[in-house]
């Protein structure tokens, strides 16, 4: 084959050069982020069929069957040769086929049935049913946690007992019925020729351990593995990679362990560490050139994942030394923070960055609920991926309902919503009772004394008290969710019990999201202004352009030129059930360094001084262990809030702005909170920096936050 076909490895590195020309024994690629890891693993595909190895002798495991079309794709570009025979796809849809041929040693027959996430879910209803678990007075899982349950013993390795201790503690007192119903699951599948998506693994994983012959034969048949984003495999995946490559050893693995973050799923962050045990003499080759970020972003990358307890030893470095400092905004609350986003986002537009090139990156999906309102309110257009936007959750549709009908009793639509959430109400009750409300007229009091005698159940007795009292008494709008909130509670624990714990949280940050307004008709108009929904999506124009507001987990292997990172504070990132355990803390320190490689050119880090919490009110909010960690050299500082407080002889007016409880700032010293008024001139207030510390109000510059 002429010469010019290997023009493509001119493009590389000498380390990506090094990647491609390494045929033959184990290899560990450690690929560091935006340093060409795809490109990297075209060039190999391409080279080893220029070399002779024939296209069916290779295989290339991904976690999409998409990216592994388009690698075979850009490879048969890059010789100008048809590499379509190299077989290529996902771990589960390997099996399935091994299966085909190998599954009659564990008495399954070729044409056994895959079962896909509903139908596993129906043959474990039909089975709870069967066994008597739904005639329950206490709550048995519904079937799709009884799925997840048992794939997480499956992918995490860990006990029912675990599993139910850790995430599902409400179903620990059926732990006998639910061990029960998962052995009569297991039973049924086998009798019936039936596997669902973890059993594709074990099942084949099962095989090549038992059968020395059939480790040969497929040793015979691939002569060349290579496997993609192997940091993300769980164990199942990483003993199959071992069993099939046992025989000539020819297998090559590329990843991240930086970028490791799906230990929720089931992803073992040590695979890529075992690598090198279960293949002697593994070459290790790191890929740390990046070509996506500027050298002053990769500084701060490398900071934070220097600190992991467990890595590969690697060092970012870019050709692009030019760029700005990545900075740090520590905003007075969420509210600051979001408007200080907006104004950024303006201004680059104006400066020609299209807002499609932004992101707005956050741990949780309700971190953005504050900033979705701030957008609305700018008309700054945006796509929120990886979690509902604000007012696509059911439960925050439910709890708005009952405010909505405050501000305007004749909204049928919410008290629709309302009355099917009533024990003893359907839906044939609920509309019978909408069509009398049309037909009556005057203020809310008038018409809650009519709904009673429509339906005298227990609940609606209840919520017609509760609207009475909100009625009657001058409550802000937080103060109204709060108590909506209390006496809609038992009603979405009945609803959400599977997830409730979850749902909860967005609860939580909605109250605090009101908080800031005086008007309860005020804060509903700025939710509702919602510039997309979903289902708009699919009818947006490619002209259009729209900010991406994204989960950090959905952002991997996406890029911006500019990167807001928000909600850097303690409980929120890291998580406040990462703090608890070391390895998922280590996750979280992970998860961050994926945020921060993310941005080409320029990076905000946002963290709010106070965060408003339910029951608790404002408080203030700890920096993210993560910021901490970075030192003041690699940082810009922006300050929007003015930091000093004018002085003045009259000692009594300046105390008296201060009481104990007050959340202030000092220009040195940072935020802190009263402690102590000790006299007209002096106070005692702890700083997250310095700890309690005495002030002469006369000389001391302090800010009151709230």
């Amino acid at each position: 084959m002429v010469l010019e076909n290997l023009s493509f490895l001119r493009e590389l590195n000498s380390s990506q050069q090094r990647v491609v020309k390494t045929s033959f024994g184990p290899l560990l690629v450690i690929a560091g982020a935006g340093s060409g890891k795809t490109k990297t693993l075209v060039c190999r595909l391409a080279y080893l069929v220029h070399q002779g190895v024939p296209p069916e002798k290779i295989l290339l495991l991904t976690f999409t069957r998409k990216a592994a079309k388009e690698m075979i794709e850009r490879a048969s570009e890059l010789l100008k040769r048809d590499c379509q025979k190299i077989s290529g796809g996902t771990f589960h849809s390997l099996c399935q086929y091994m299966l085909r041929f190998y599954g009659y040693l564990l008495g399954y027959h070729s044409n056994f049935t895959i079962l896909d996430r509903s139908d596993a879910e129906d043959l474990l209803n039909l089975l709870r049913n069967s066994l008597g678990f739904t005639d329950k007075k206490k709550r048995f899982p519904k079937k799709d946690t009884l799925v997840t349950i048992y794939s997480k013993i499956i992918n995490q390795r860990k006990s029912l007992e675990e599993i139910l201790s850790y995430e599902y503690p409400q179903f620990l007192d059926f732990f006998h019925e639910i061990e029960k119903l998962r052995i009569e699951y297991n039973n049924y599948k086998k009798e019936h020729q039936l596997m669902d998506y973890d059993d594709l693994l074990i099942n084949w994983l099962l095989i090549l351990k038992q059968y020395p012959q059939v480790r040969k034969e497929v040793g015979e048949r691939y002569n060349f593995i290579m496997v993609d984003e192997y940091q993300d495999t769980n164990y199942l995946q990483g003993e199959i990679v071992k069993y099939m490559g046992e025989i000539h050893q020819n297998v090559m693995v590329v990843g991240d362990d930086s970028q490791s973050i799906y230990g929720f799923r089931g992803a073992n962050f040590k695979n890529i560490f075992e690598f090198p045990n279960l293949f002697k003499n593994t070459k290790i080759i790191k890929l740390e050139q990046n070509y996506r970020s500027t050298q002053a972003i990769l500084d701060l990358a490398n900071i934070i994942i220097s600190n992991s307890k467990i890595k590969y030893t690697k060092n970012l470095y870019t050709l692009r030394k030019e760029g700005e400092k990545p900075v740090l905004f520590k905003a007075k609350d969420e509210a600051e923070a979001s408007k200080f986003i907006a104004d950024r986002v303006l201004e680059l537009r104006e400066k020609g960055v299209k807002l499609s090139q932004i992101s707005v990156l956050f741990r949780s999906a309700f971190h953005s609920f504050d900033l979705e309102v701030e957008l609305s309110k700018r008309g700054i257009p945006f796509i929120k991926y990886g979690g509902l936007k604000l007012l696509e959750s059911a439960h925050i549709k439910d709890l708005l309902s009952f405010l909505k009908i405050l501000i305007n009793p004749k909204d049928f639509l919410a008290w629709h919503r309302i009355l099917l959430l009533l024990e003893g109400v359907g839906p044939k009750t609920a509309e019978k009772t909408i069509n009398y409300l049309k037909t009556v007229e005057g203020h809310l009091n008038y018409i809650l004394e009519k709904i009673p005698p429509q339906i005298p159940t227990k609940e609606v007795k209840h919520l017609v008290k509760l609207y009475k009292e909100l009625l009657f008494k001058n409550f802000s709008p937080t103060e109204v969710l709060i108590k909506v909130w209390e006496n809609y509670y038992p009603i979405f624990q009945r609803i959400y019990y599977e997830d409730y714990l979850k749902r909860e949280k967005d609860i939580e940050s909605l109250i605090a999201l009101s908080e800031k307004y005086s008007s309860l008709e005020e804060f509903l108009t700025d939710l509702v202004l919602e510039p997309l929904e979903v289902g708009e999506l699919g009818n947006i124009s490619k002209e259009e352009e729209f900010l991406v507001l994204s989960t950090i987990h959905s952002a991997k292997g996406l890029e911006w030129h500019t990167v807001f990172i928000i909600s850097l504070i303690e409980g929120r990132f890291p998580s406040y059930h990462s703090l608890q355990k070391e390895e998922e803390l280590e996750e979280e320190r992970r998860l961050f360094y994926v945020a921060v490689t993310r941005a080409r050119e320029k990076l905000f880090l946002i963290a709010p001084t106070t965060v408003y919490l339910p029951g608790e009110g404002r408080v203030l909010a700890k920096i993210s262990r993560f910021v901490q960690e970075i030192p003041p050299s690699l940082l810009n500082y922006y300050n929007e809030t003015p930091t000093h407080q004018e002085s003045t002889h009259n000692t009594k007016a300046v105390s008296s702005c201060f009481k104990i409880g007050d959340l202030v700032k000092h220009p040195h010293f940072g935020e802190g909170e009263i402690l102590e008024i000790v006299s007209p001139e002096k106070v005692k207030v702890y700083f997250e920096k310095k700890g309690i510390t005495l002030l002469h109000l006369k000389y001391a510059s302090l800010e009151k936050l709230i």
